[in-house]
């Protein structure tokens, strides 16, 4: 479970990756307060922040897997996912992107078929590795 900031708006960027939202719960002022979304195998439940989100200070790091991390990042660039270069080096500090942003694919000796940083609109960093 993740807190954001908005979770309808998370929603509709997880549904990007493949994720369908299974159940949701809104509080009496309409706006929706949880929501839990599968893909296949993969769980993922957004619970809407009661302050401010930090995606440094929360720490969180998703690692998902793709049969075509190609295909994933042209699909969110044609949906309007910002481009944000290469990814940032390890050690090197870098701003992260405001909001959601897809990054070039590398490769990596753990991900030789290439692996994908995204970020989702709360800034929380997604790796999406590319299955064999």
């Amino acid at each position: 479970m993740v807190h954001v900031a908005d979770v309808d708006r998370s929603v509709e960027f997880y549904v990007l990756l493949g994720f369908e939202c299974v159940s949701r719960f809104s509080g009496h002022d309409g706006k929706t307060n949880w929501a839990d979304l599968v893909s296949k195998e993969a769980r993922i439940m957004l619970a809407r922040a009661s302050g401010p989100v930090d995606a440094e200070v929360q720490a969180v790091l998703f690692y998902l897997y793709s049969e075509d991390v190609r295909l994933l990042q042209q699909h969110l660039l044609a949906q309007g996912i910002p481009h944000a270069g290469p990814p940032p080096q390890e050690g090197i500090e870098s701003p992260p992107p405001n909001g959601a942003a897809v990054f070039d694919i590398v490769t990596r000796f753990y991900m030789p078929a290439g692996e994908l940083r995204i970020h989702d609109p709360d800034g929380y960093c997604l790796l999406v590795g590319q299955l064999d």
